[in-house]
């Protein structure tokens, strides 16, 4: 058992993955990263994730995508995912919430707030499992 402590990052851009990684580690969070979206779902699939920080702009197909083959696998039904993209007009965040994802975050990503924002979401969980 990880203690709700084990965060599946998936992002493309090596910089911004290592930033989230190195404050979420120093957090005592467990990250484990990916850099694609297959990659995100085959690892969300096996490593028992307790939150999915998911970028939407990813170079095999989209965060909607992965978000819509996660959502198939009934072991990760409970796991919140949550979109992380620099398009931070309010349509995006809409769709995002259309889309079933369980939360928003804006690159750049605010060191100083993102463990307890990562918190919150583990805590708050999905909002429309049944």
């Amino acid at each position: 058992m990880n203690g709700g402590r084990r965060v599946l990052v998936v992002e493309d851009n090596p910089l911004n993955l290592k930033l989230v990684r190195d404050v979420l580690t120093a957090s005592g969070f467990e990250v484990v990263p990916a850099v694609t979206a297959e990659e995100g779902v085959e690892l969300a699939a096996t490593c028992e994730p307790d939150l999915v920080l998911m970028d939407l702009q990813l170079p095999d197909f989209d965060g909607y995508e992965a978000l819509r083959r996660l959502r198939e696998d009934p072991a990760l039904i409970t796991v919140p995912v949550v979109a992380v993209t620099a398009f931070a007009m309010r349509e995006d965040r809409e769709r995002a919430s259309r889309s079933g994802f369980d939360g928003y975050l804006e690159k750049p990503i605010s060191i100083r707030d993102l463990p307890a924002q990562v918190s919150a979401f583990i805590g708050r969980g999905r909002a429309d499992v049944r």
